[in-house]
């Protein structure tokens, strides 16, 4: 892996753990379901533009319409929508560490359900993965968190993992700008019909909200998407999936910073925990990927 995968690696990481800490903003001047509605319309109207500039069609395979839905649904309207909902009484640090267990849980499936290997340093992974969110969970569960809030998150992150397992092999073909500027659309519209039945829609103007909302259409809507696929591009999946391991620290880092969000000693040693396990359970299913492709 060269300087340059590594630095595309990092930026994505470090942007997509923010976009929990600038959420946290939105949703306090702004109601969220409807927020995230008109961020997507916005991503989605740049991304086809950009989409289209780049020469490239709307005319998308049958696979990747169906991915498109799919994540439309799953990623934009279920895994925002409920972590932005969430985020209303839950702290941006918490809804990141939940995130975080997405790629354990894609792992945990896959050798579940799909007979997939993972060699004992991935299974020590997954055990010490769960077990440093439990850590952090129960800190701050006898903190009094709000367990409707993390009910929420959980079930967002169940979305985001069923989407990545369903549409495996479904993405190829190009036109991938296009793919994610129409799966904004999909996002966009579901929400827009979610948001007067599961909310009192309204808008407080204010400069942190301005700010915020900006950055979060731009930077994790945007730009974290487009780096996200060069790298893939770049090194392949299961190379790039490793930087996955950062999410935890990047995302409870910045809503300390920002937010002054605390971060007690259990939970520092629970996001060192959860951190390893992520980083182990990706490591342990790169070589098996590798032998498969060679066979």
């Amino acid at each position: 892996m060269d300087l340059r995968a590594i630095a595309m690696g990092l930026a994505f990481a470090f942007i997509w753990s923010s976009a929990f800490t600038s959420a946290r903003i939105i949703v306090a001047d702004a109601s969220p379901l409807f927020s995230l509605a008109v961020r997507f319309l916005i991503s989605g109207i740049l991304g086809v533009a950009i989409a289209r500039a780049m020469g490239q069609s709307w005319r998308l395979t049958r696979s990747q319409w169906y991915a498109t839905i799919l994540f439309g649904i799953c990623q934009n309207a279920l895994y925002l929508g409920l972590n932005f909902y969430a985020m209303q009484t839950v702290e941006a640090s918490v809804a990141a560490i939940i995130a975080s267990t997405m790629p354990l849980l894609v792992a945990l499936a896959g050798w579940l359900l799909f007979g997939e290997r993972l060699r004992p340093l991935g299974v020590l992974g997954l055990l010490a993965g769960f077990a440093g969110v439990a850590l952090i969970m129960s800190s701050r569960i006898s903190a009094g968190i709000d367990l409707f809030g993390v009910a929420l998150c959980g079930l967002g992150a169940l979305a985001l993992t069923f989407a990545t397992l369903a549409v495996r092999g479904a993405t190829s073909g190009g036109n991938f700008m296009m793919v994610v500027g129409l799966q904004m659309f999909v996002g966009s519209a579901v929400l827009f019909v979610a948001a007067p039945l599961f909310e009192t829609i309204y808008v407080r103007p204010t400069w942190p909200l301005a700010l915020a909302f900006t950055y979060t259409t731009l930077f994790p809507g945007l730009l974290a998407t487009l780096i996200w696929f060069l790298l893939l591009n770049r090194i392949g999946p299961i190379r790039a999936a490793t930087f996955h391991f950062l999410n935890p620290v990047f995302g409870v880092t910045i809503a300390a910073i920002l937010l002054g969000e605390r971060l007690g000693a259990m939970d520092a040693l629970g996001v060192a925990v959860t951190t390893l396990g992520i980083l182990a359970v990706q490591l342990s299913r790169q070589p098996v990927q590798r032998s498969r492709a060679s066979t």
